[in-house]
């Protein structure tokens, strides 16, 4: 709070007091006082009202250095009417009680909003877990009429013709209860000793239709051992394979492999599909970001490498891209080592 202002906000009362002034002195001289005596009086005048004015101007800078103490301080700003400092001025407590109503139906907004955004999130939930049913049905009706009528080829091909479509379906469901569940990742947190080479096998083997259908070849090398959330990893990995193969050009190849230092654990998805644009590679990260190849892809969504870094930031993990337009791209999982992890795997 500065004094200018201060004195700005006054200025009708510094007016009243000029008149004041300007009157009394006319009085005065009028009823016989000499000149001496009448600038003796105004003088007076003058350093009580700038007493006043200072001792004034003090307090109330005090009092709103104090709010703003409050307010760099205090992580929910909405909040500040149950915390501002008390105050003698009538109008202090009438604006801290308007303050503390608004705070109030904020709040209370807020509550609401909270309320439908669970009821929402709980929805898509059991939504996913109950449209999850009819697609695993469907699995298991393509794989029993591939061995019951092995002979017939056409029938055949129309069974795995299915079954991919049936697992991109499956695709799009995790990914809205993933995006669902990602707000509190930490509820469903299961941090435990988790195999690379397994976790990778096993979105390959998920999606072994799909890398036939594209003929698409894959080298899996992680013999490293990281603590993480298994299930969580699994659908990250399952998002970065499948944008690979969307992706993949003539003689598409997969490579899947580790690297370690003293600091941590890197996996390394590498592809020798389009690659991304210099310009648009820092913005893949982005929710709803499709670039050029998204835009020539159907049903490309902008939302899978999104919900990869959201997650891995819930994780704590880093991931990042790299690309060569033309030859292919790698996304960048790091999974850091803490002295615990350090010590366990040290006596493995």
């Amino acid at each position: 709070m500065k004094f200018w202002p201060f004195l700005k906000d006054k200025s009708l009362l510094l007016l009243l007091h000029l008149v004041c002034m300007s009157s009394l002195s006319v009085f005065l001289k009028m009823t016989g006082y000499g000149d001496a005596n009448v600038i003796l009086i105004l003088v007076f005048w003058v350093l009580i009202l700038t007493a006043w004015l200072l001792y004034t101007f003090i307090q109330r800078r005090n009092y709103f250095d104090e709010i703003e103490q409050l307010l760099r301080h205090i992580d929910q700003r909405y909040l500040l009417g149950e915390l501002l400092p008390r105050s003698f001025r009538l109008e202090d407590k009438l604006y801290r009680k308007m303050i503390h109503s608004s705070n109030k139906a904020v709040i209370e907004r807020i509550r609401e909003i909270e309320d439908a955004q669970k009821n929402y999130r709980e929805y898509i939930e059991s939504w996913i877990h109950e449209v999850k049913a009819p697609i695993t049905s469907i699995s298991l009706l393509c794989d029993n009429g591939r061995k019951a009528h092995r002979q017939a080829g056409a029938l055949i091909e129309s069974l795995r013709t299915i079954s991919i479509e049936n697992q991109k379906i499956e695709n799009y469901v995790e990914m809205a209860l993933y995006y669902a569940r990602s707000e509190n990742v930490y509820k469903d947190f299961m941090i435990r000793q988790t195999s690379l080479q397994e976790t990778v096998e096993t979105v390959l083997k998920k999606n072994k239709l799909l890398f036939i259908e594209n003929q698409v070849r894959a080298k899996v090398s992680c013999p490293d051992i990281v603590f993480t959330d298994r299930k969580w990893i699994l659908f990250i990995l399952n998002q970065i394979v499948l944008n690979s193969v969307k992706y993949c050009c003539d003689s598409p190849f997969l490579s899947i492999y580790t690297t370690r230092d003293k600091a941590g654990v890197t996996l390394t998805v590498q592809d020798n599909g389009t690659g991304i644009l210099p310009e648009e590679l820092p913005r893949i990260f982005e929710k709803g970001f499709t670039g050029s190849n998204g835009r020539r892809a159907e049903r490309s969504t902008g939302m899978g490498l999104y919900l990869c870094q959201r997650l891995c930031v819930r994780l704590g993990l880093h991931i990042t891209a790299e690309s060569d337009y033309g030859e292919g791209t790698r996304i960048l999982i790091r999974f850091p080592l803490g002295s615990y992890h350090i010590n366990t795997l040290s006596k493995m």
